[in-house]
């Protein structure tokens, strides 16, 4: 089954405090605008995404929309102090017409070089299923440290993956799964995590793994690079 007209939840509630700087990381600059607007522009050219939900911290006075929408539908909501919160704000945002089982994207406001190809990819591969996420396996050797980042050995990487966004998910299983994640108190680091705590085993999607989180200020420079190689 091949689905298309999705919403995408675009969290970017978030500090971005490791990164450093005088606002949110998703308003630095990369390639002369705000890196939130690059996302979204990467996004919104994707020919089976609708409409895209950001999800704004309370009292956000630096989100001004973005340009260029190529047309699709661009609606704003209010999130929360995790991440969780916020996801769940923009589920509770979402048109009308999106019913409780159709599927709706997740995707991560600091990773602005995701590949068309790879967003085409997971839709048609996790609509066969309950959904799926975006990721690629680990291939470099891993290691357990102590506290004074000294090795204490090498842990195994077979069935290992590091997990990416998109993630896709109907919306009313995600909604279920993460109230849940919030009414016993369990923070999880993606939506992947909230549905398998509600008992699915999402499909994980290999993808390119130029899909980086801009994390820290060094990251700036390699997104700004990959972005103009990248579609």
């Amino acid at each position: 089954m091949i689905v298309a007209g999705l919403w995408c939840v675009v969290p970017a509630a978030g500090r971005g405090m490791r990164v450093g700087g005088p606002m949110p990381k998703q308003y630095m600059d990369l390639a002369g605008v705000p890196m939130i607007e690059r996302t979204l522009d990467r996004l919104a050219a994707h020919p089976m995404i609708e409409g895209l939900v950001v999800v704004l911290a309370a009292g956000d006075e630096r989100w001004e929309g973005i340009e260029r929408t190529w047309g699709k539908r661009l609606l704003a909501a209010t999130g929360g102090d995790e991440r969780c919160d916020s996801v769940l704000a923009g589920l509770r945002a979402l048109p009308p017409d999106v019913r409780t089982d159709d599927f709706v994207l997740v995707h991560d406001a600091a990773r602005p070089c995701v590949r068309h190809e790879d967003i085409t990819r997971l839709i048609e591969r996790g609509s066969a299923v309950d959904g799926g996420l975006l990721g690629a396996p680990l291939r470099d050797t891993l290691k357990r440290s102590d506290s004074m980042s000294c090795s204490q050995g090498t842990e195994p990487r077979d069935y290992r993956w590091r997990a990416f966004t998109p993630q896709m998910f109907r919306r009313g299983q995600l909604a279920t799964a993460l109230q849940r994640a919030v009414d016993t108190n369990v923070k999880v680091s993606d939506e992947a995590m909230a549905m398998e705590l509600a008992g699915f085993a999402p499909l994980l999607v290999e993808g390119a793994e130029d899909n980086i989180k801009v994390t820290t200020a060094a990251d700036f420079a390699l997104a700004e690079f990959l972005l103009a190689r990248t579609t």
